[in-house]
């Protein structure tokens, strides 16, 4: 079996269907691992009529529910032999504090714990060559991981807001990168976390008091999907980036991060916490 096997998380929209389409177009057997089913099939259809390859499917996965993490990767053991490209790129910011089934903060879940996951799932299809890519952000600064309070309340202080869930959950993201790519390193499968900077996806829309003042102040300056995509896309497919890992990317190029976040006190505690939380759905 030598086809090329790639799977993109929240591939639907925003920048995952940019990343999506990218990656089908250089003809990769493609999996849209989506949310809703239903509505992500017109847009594999879709992708399927622009970039002429029809090796694109879609399987649903819901990434606050660990149980369909664990799901979606057996149907992919059970079909193919080796995955040539991950991209965990499906993201949420939350409007309120919401728990999902396994007791998570919703955020840490979608944007941290269901990805590490399906990323320690699907390792042993990986080998030489394979890529994974992470989606980081540039808030990455503001993130605390204060345990145990970063699983169920993604954060620490009392009064919650939802942007203090998603830089956390975008911190553990980066030291997950570089955690993992260490891991492996041997393994010849690179691990890097691409920046998109500020993009005009839905999660910019607040959805609360400011949405308007949002919109005039920061949707005007915003990257498109596509352009946000650029740096994740490259880090997926260009011959460059072959044998590049454990590195933070912005605008195409490695930000270097420094030990403050390479060597992170936490680090290790966060790598074994996280293991503690996923270990029921591990083989």
């Amino acid at each position: 079996m030598n086809e090329k096997v790639a799977i993109i998380t929240g591939a639907n929209s925003g920048m995952g269907f940019e990343e999506t389409k990218a990656v089908a177009q250089k003809g990769y057997h493609t999996i849209m691992a989506c949310f809703t089913p239903k509505t992500a099939q017109e847009k594999c259809e879709q992708l399927i009529r622009e970039t002429g390859n029809k090796q694109i499917e879609v399987i649903g996965i819901d990434l606050s529910n660990l149980a369909t993490v664990r799901a979606f990767a057996d149907k992919i053991k059970e079909r193919f032999t080796h995955i040539d490209l991950l991209m965990n790129n499906a993201g949420t910011m939350e409007t309120g504090l919401h728990y999902t089934v396994d007791g998570l903060e919703r955020t840490i879940s979608v944007n941290y714990v269901g990805p590490y996951l399906l990323t320690r799932l699907l390792l042993p299809l990986m080998g030489e060559g394979t890529r994974i890519v992470n989606m980081a952000s540039c808030v990455y600064p503001l993130g605390h991981l204060d345990f145990p309070q970063f699983f169920d309340r993604g954060m620490k202080c009392r009064w919650w807001w939802r942007v203090f869930p998603y830089f956390n959950s975008k911190l553990a993201v980066t030291l997950f990168t570089f955690d993992l790519a260490e891991r492996i390193r041997e393994r010849g499968i690179t691990v890097n976390a691409a920046d998109p900077g500020v993009v005009n996806t839905n999660i910019l829309r607040m959805q609360m008091w400011f949405d308007p003042l949002t919109d005039v102040l920061f949707r005007p300056f915003a990257r498109s999907p596509r352009h946000g995509a650029d740096t994740a896309i490259r880090l997926l497919l260009d011959e460059d980036k072959a044998g590049q890992t454990g590195t933070f990317n912005r605008s195409g190029h490695i930000k270097e991060l420094g030990t403050k976040y390479t060597q992170h006190p936490k680090m290790k505690e966060l790598w074994e916490r996280t293991e503690e939380v996923v270990r029921p759905f591990l083989d």
